[in-house]
């Protein structure tokens, strides 16, 4: 009579394994964290210039249609000075890269500019990281292609890697 109470927790069990199964072999990137602005304009807010880095602040408005790029990124995070780079390459092949220093003091951020180099046409500072909140920002580096004046694609890490770095090129070749 009371049988069933044991295939109670093993029909749950194998409820269980069935979801996670289907996780894990789904396709689904469990480390993608989707971005809400994608498909929206960037945020208003125009940041002040970084002093000593020889461009502008970054101001949205003054963007354009695009395509570019705009960089958050900080000194003290390593994975950015991996993927300074590739943003110095890509500025050299013609993409305007634009750049916000996200919670990073100014004068740091200007020594780590000055020691890799400046591909951004022009650098914001977040020091409070107010505008990263607006941005949506999950941690640095984090990249936005933008073109037509609406984010079209959100790169979260480093572009370090043809993985990263290949749907970061394929959205700037579409937006052309």
């Amino acid at each position: 009579m009371r049988r069933w109470v044991f295939f109670v927790p093993l029909a749950l069990l194998a409820a269980i394994a069935g979801f996670a199964l289907w996780a894990l072999t789904s396709g689904r990137d469990p480390n993608a964290v989707p971005s809400a602005l994608v498909g929206r304009a960037p945020p208003p807010a125009a940041l002040p210039a970084l002093e000593g880095a020889g461009v502008p602040g970054f101001d949205p408005a003054a963007l354009g249609e695009g395509p570019l790029l705009v960089n958050v990124f900080a000194s003290w995070c390593v994975p950015c000075r991996a993927e300074h780079p590739v943003l110095v390459e890509m500025a050299g092949a013609g993409v305007a890269v634009h750049g916000i220093a996200y919670k990073d003091a100014p004068e740091d951020a200007a020594a780590f500019l000055a020691e890799l180099g400046n591909p951004y046409a022009s650098v914001g500072v977040d020091e409070s990281g107010r505008a990263g909140i607006d941005w949506g920002i999950t941690g640095v580096p984090e990249t936005f292609v933008i073109a037509d004046g609406r984010i079209v694609h959100r790169a979260a890490g480093p572009l370090v890697n043809e993985t990263a770095i290949a749907p970061v090129r394929a959205a700037l070749e579409a937006a052309r």
